[in-house]
């Protein structure tokens, strides 16, 4: 009785809502790509993306675009990003003709250990307040891009986002749904209300906000480098403030930090070489989940078949085990990722699934809670940047060091206490990282600059975007736009487990029909999730074009010149 009310309530919400038929035959895309020939900028705000477009034109490359977007989303986003958060970035240098890997990920306080949570009774990293707090990378991973590629000077490059910032700008709708759920749990906290909530309450729609004391912080950045931030004034401020609540990141964490060059890693898929950054992040479950569907007609299967969407699933809880249990920071133990990675490892897993029913053996938990932007940058000399940056969970720890005009990241939350487990938390390492950038080439040239936020839900977006691109013939745009799923239940990297089998959630316009199939074999189903938000660069080799595409469930905006 109880399957059959889950149907009946589904089958009532899952009436398709995509666009009508449009001219250019994809019926399933809101809107059409956008087409330039000079340069290329997606973000997840429109005056984001203008801003860079205007770097553009103003003589800056792709890498000066990039961060002059990601410093105006910092405040004009500041419910998923900011210069308190971790930075992860895939360039493709026109001139080198390689694809290069930043991880400006931060690392947990020196002088905290995991003795002082067992001491106090914790059994886990706490999700908000100083505790959570570890060493914001965003600032030096814009200087990492910069002094590596950049074309024009700092100043100018963050010149938008003080502006904005002084003058103000109108929050959008779906900015203010975010900012208002966020503060009435965060202004417990010093700092936070004195910045975010003028006049004792959060911004609504259309309200415009200044943030002078963020300005004033840009200023000093672009003026002294990221010295002003790791080792001036203001890591001075955060350092004591920080000590004032109870925590443990000090100067000497700040000061000690820096980015790291790596190198992107890939599995080829149907010819189509997809990159993804390695461990702290949790990009190798694409090359995962991609090495095991390869074995499979996915095309014949097709788009939003219950057979499709069945082995997505089980491919998801089997790549996930391997996630939940060896991503971590690398330099704190060898960490099997070549691997994990090969063609031969995901062979020997091939057994492991069952096309006709839902696993309930894999363990399950739950890890969502991540807000984060994402944008992609391309300029007229064939540079591309992949770019994602974030807070974690939303608006991020609460800490709001007094006159920066900024919250700090809470990722921290993401080791764990469990003895023994690659993830778990020791003085100065990098907690395990959900924000992922992506980047596929083919034939050795650069075809795809994409990314989709979302926690957990981004290693299952990487690969449905590739999935509908590659197998389903569609175009960036409607790649985008189609509906998407995401199963929620796998073992995390927190230590927390669960053994359920999850929850498939979909989102509205799947047939009703595959549902209820879905559901004879075993999936539990529920809807009312977020999919992730979706900004990508296409790169038209024989034409010499950029295509751009933006997710229609957020706010963003692709444009070009």
């Amino acid at each position: 009785m109880r399957t059959a009310k889950i149907f009946i309530a589904l089958c009532l919400v899952s009436l398709s809502t995509s666009a009508q038929d449009r001219i250019s035959g994809h019926s399933r895309a809101t809107r059409s790509e956008v087409i330039a020939q000079h340069g290329m900028a997606a973000t997840s705000q429109p005056l984001a993306t203008i801003a860079a477009l205007d770097i553009l034109k103003a003589g800056g490359n792709a890498i000066d675009a990039a961060i002059a977007a990601n410093a105006v989303l910092g405040l004009v986003e500041p419910t998923g990003n900011g210069i308190g958060g971790d930075l992860f970035a895939i360039v493709w240098d026109a001139e080198s003709q390689q694809l290069y890997g930043l991880n400006a990920s931060g690392r947990s306080p020196k002088k905290l250990t995991k003795q002082y949570f067992l001491d106090h009774g914790h059994e886990k990293i706490p999700s908000h307040g100083p505790l959570s707090v570890s060493v914001p990378g965003c600032v030096d991973g814009w200087f990492e891009l910069h002094d590596r590629f950049g074309d024009i000077k700092m100043k100018d490059v963050l010149q938008p986002a003080i502006d904005y910032a002084e003058d103000g700008f109108p929050v959008s709708e779906l900015v203010a749904y975010y900012w208002n759920r966020s503060a009435p749990f965060l202004s417990r906290f010093d700092g936070f209300s004195e910045v975010y909530m003028p006049g004792g309450k959060a911004p609504q729609k259309g309200d415009v906000f200044k943030n002078p004391a963020l300005a004033n912080t840009l200023r000093q950045i672009a003026k002294d480098g990221r010295d002003a931030y790791y080792k001036g004034d203001i890591a001075k401020t955060i350092a004591s403030y920080i000590k004032e609540q109870g925590g443990f990141l000090d100067y000497e964490d700040l000061a000690s930090h820096s980015s790291e060059w790596i190198d992107p890693v890939s599995t080829n898929y149907r010819g189509h070489d997809v990159w993804e950054l390695p461990p702290n992040g949790q990009g190798i479950a694409v090359l995962q989940m991609l090495n095991l569907l390869e074995h499979f007609d996915i095309r014949e299967m097709g788009y939003g078949s219950a057979e499709y969407i069945h082995l997505f699933t089980e491919v998801k809880k089997l790549v996930y085990e391997d996630r939940a249990k060896y991503y971590a920071d690398p330099a704190f133990g060898e960490l099997p990722i070549d691997h994990l990675i090969s063609k031969a490892y995901a062979k020997k897993r091939l057994d492991d699934l069952n096309p006709d029913r839902a696993a309930r053996r894999y363990d399950a938990a739950e890890l969502n809670h991540g807000e984060t932007i994402y944008l992609t940058t391309a300029d007229k000399h064939g540079n591309m940047v992949s770019l994602i940056q974030s807070n974690f969970r939303g608006m991020g720890s609460g800490m709001t060091p007094p006159g920066l005009g900024f919250i700090l990241q809470d990722r921290g939350e993401l080791f764990t206490l469990e003895d023994g487990h690659h993830n778990e938390y020791e003085p100065g390492k990098r907690p395990f990282h959900t924000i992922i950038p992506a980047f596929i080439t083919k034939d050795g040239r650069p075809w795809v600059s994409f990314g989709l936020m979302g926690g957990a839900m981004q290693p299952q977006g990487h690969v449905q975007i590739v999935l509908n691109l590659v197998d389903f013939d569609m175009n960036l745009q409607e790649a985008g736009d189609v509906p998407r799923m995401q199963h929620l239940g796998s073992s995390q990297p927190t230590g927390e487990v669960m053994t359920n089998g999850g929850t498939l959630y979909l989102e509205s316009g799947i047939d009703s029909d595959v549902i209820r199939q879905l559901l004879i074999k075993g999936h539990k189903i529920s809807w009312g999730l977020s999919y992730g938000g979706y900004q990508a660069i296409m790169w038209d080799d024989e034409r010499g074009v950029y295509f751009g595409a933006s997710e229609s469930r957020k706010d963003g905006m692709a444009a070009g010149y």
